[in-house]
């Protein structure tokens, strides 16, 4: 064979696993084709089919590359143009990022291929297949700091009545539903036309290719009847909850103009304009700056932090206010935090939260005594220190307000931290600036959705350059602002304060499936095969007469 023909006669059989995974990130936004993810893992199962585990591995890598380059594509100009790496040494993070995801599915397809579609086994294949691929996301939320971006379930967003399920489950259910329905069609298309198998090994597929659709289909069904049920008990919720009047201020600071002191002031002025605009028509509760809004330590520069001071008073509003802080621990020993401040009417800092959660290599370096070359990551962001992981709401007029700054709305068990704490509105601040005109911003912003959800909470999010807007407790969005934008958008949200199952309980859903795929990952078809009497070999029969 030559050179020529061996190659791409290899790299044809990795073609359906990429497929998967270019299909799969069509469902996020921006495309936002979420029908596709009901799909999109067809070709990845079929195409492991006869594998070894070892090329099953190779067939899921091949998944991971494609879906996760596709997705998190926009960690190259982030690092190109904000965290100043020349292309050289960008390209190796986001191919090495992209490789740690992509192991998850890798391993996804090398668990699953052992009996895929075994004589014997293949009936488990759907809850095998949704169980496994949940507990290997639910790894990936928690593990080395976690990284939850773009979780399967993330793609049904705009789907309402099925993510009503989340305040039970958590988005893992819908990862879940998802993974079932794109392997029992898996089966389908397996199990057409076979006729190389003995009838009752046919009979016996078919049988248990039935079971799943007449399981499904009613679990679907029941799945959308919860989700009107639920967003009725919701609005009913809504209707008899206290309502707070909630202005988020997006500035538009350029990025590249945002920690310059010779701007201080024109971004100070900005969003002191953007909050004194409409007051005398619509007097607010609370009004919410972006994170790190203010580019200097308030409190601590006085000259610039009196303007602020009277912007407040003249607004006659509480405020939560982004900015840096530092506390001195010893003589020599400055703790830097990402802060945001709530402050009263008169301008007096109530209280504050420091980010709990920060983000590697964009706010601190881990062991960055020994990583200095990756230092000019966060010579924009600041070396940053976490503060409390059990973090208390800021009480303001009545309510409390459960603050997640930045990547910390991505964290499910963070949002459900703070509403147990006592939060009735989650407030999220971010600047989603570094990204540009890319699909994270959005990305970013469909992830607030299913935190309403989960913990039946509105959302107020307020972003430097967008995606500023508001959630309700249905996860339904009731109003967005464009991104690169100078505005402001005002919303009266309703404060619940009962609490979900999944505010209560947590991850008891991705905690069962973690535990069913370690059950199913245990070698039971070796188990199986030496319980069974050996077979005796037909002795002939002699011929009559004989």
């Amino acid at each position: 064979m030559s050179l020529f023909n061996f190659f791409p006669e290899r790299l044809l059989r990795y073609f359906p696993a990429l497929t998967s995974g270019f299909i799969m990130t069509l469902a996020f936004p921006a495309t936002q084709w979420s029908w596709l993810a009901w799909g999109a893992l067809i070709p990845l199962l079929l195409s492991i089919r006869g594998t070894s585990p070892a090329q099953a591995f190779g067939m899921g890598l091949a998944m991971g590359m494609g879906h996760f380059f596709s997705l998190i594509y926009w960690i190259l100009p982030t690092l190109r143009i904000y965290g100043n790496l020349p292309v050289l040494l960008a390209m190796p993070v986001l191919i090495l990022m992209v490789f740690y995801l992509a192991l998850y599915p890798a391993f996804f397809c090398m668990i699953i291929s052992r009996d895929c579609f075994d004589t014997h086994f293949s009936a488990f294949l759907p809850l095998k297949a949704a169980s496994l691929w949940v507990a290997l996301e639910f790894t990936r939320a928690n593990i080395f700091t976690g990284f939850p971006w773009g979780l399967t379930g993330y793609s049904q967003y705009l789907n309402i009545n099925l993510i009503q399920m989340a305040d039970i489950t958590g988005v893992y259910g819908v990862s879940f539903i998802i993974v079932a329905v794109n392997a029992t069609l898996a089966m389908a298309w397996h199990h057409r036309g076979n006729e190389q198998h003995p009838p009752e090994i046919k009979k016996s597929r078919r049988i248990a290719l039935f079971t799943w659709a007449a399981l499904l289909l009613p679990t679907l069904g029941g799945i959308m009847i919860y989700g009107h049920k639920s967003m009725t008990a919701t609005q009913t919720a809504m209707a008899h909850a206290p309502k707070q009047v909630v202005s988020v201020i997006q500035g538009n600071i350029p990025q590249a103009a945002k920690w310059d002191d010779a701007y201080k002031t024109v971004t100070v002025s900005t969003y002191c304009e953007l909050s004194r605009s409409n007051l005398s028509s619509r007097p607010r509760d609370l009004i919410v700056w972006p994170e790190t809004a203010l580019p200097f330590y308030y409190t601590w520069d006085e000259e610039s932090s009196h303007g602020v001071n009277q912007c407040i008073r003249q607004s006659n509003a509480w405020f939560i206010i982004g900015s840096p802080a530092f506390s001195l621990v010893g003589e020599d020993d400055f703790h830097f935090f990402n802060r945001a401040y709530m402050l009263t009417p008169r301008a007096i800092v109530s209280d504050f939260y420091d980010k709990s959660h920060l983000v590697p290599f964009g706010e601190y370096v881990p062991f960055g005594k020994y990583l200095t070359f990756l230092d000019k990551l966060t010579s924009q962001a600041g070396d940053f220190s976490p503060g409390s992981s059990n973090a208390k709401p800021l009480a303001f007029k009545g309510s409390r307000a459960g603050v997640l700054i930045c990547f910390e709305i991505i964290f499910p068990e963070l949002a459900a931290t703070v509403v147990k704490n006592g939060a009735d509105l989650l407030v999220t601040m971010t600047n989603d600036a570094w990204f540009g005109r890319t699909s994270a911003p959005l990305q970013h912003f469909s992830m607030a959705v299913f935190r309403a959800v989960e913990n039946r909470r509105s959302v107020a999010r307020a972003a430097n350059t967008g995606i500023s807007g508001f959630i309700d407790p249905r996860g339904v969005i009731t109003g967005t602002t464009a991104l690169f934008e100078k505005t402001t958008l005002t919303r009266q949200v309703p404060c619940i304060s009962s609490m979900s199952f999944y505010t209560t309980h947590g991850d008891v859903f991705a905690w069962v499936c973690l535990i069913s795929a370690l059950i199913f990952a245990c070698p039971w078809k070796k188990f199986y095969m030496k319980r069974q009497p050996p077979r005796q070999p037909q002795q002939s029969r002699p011929p009559d007469g004989q």
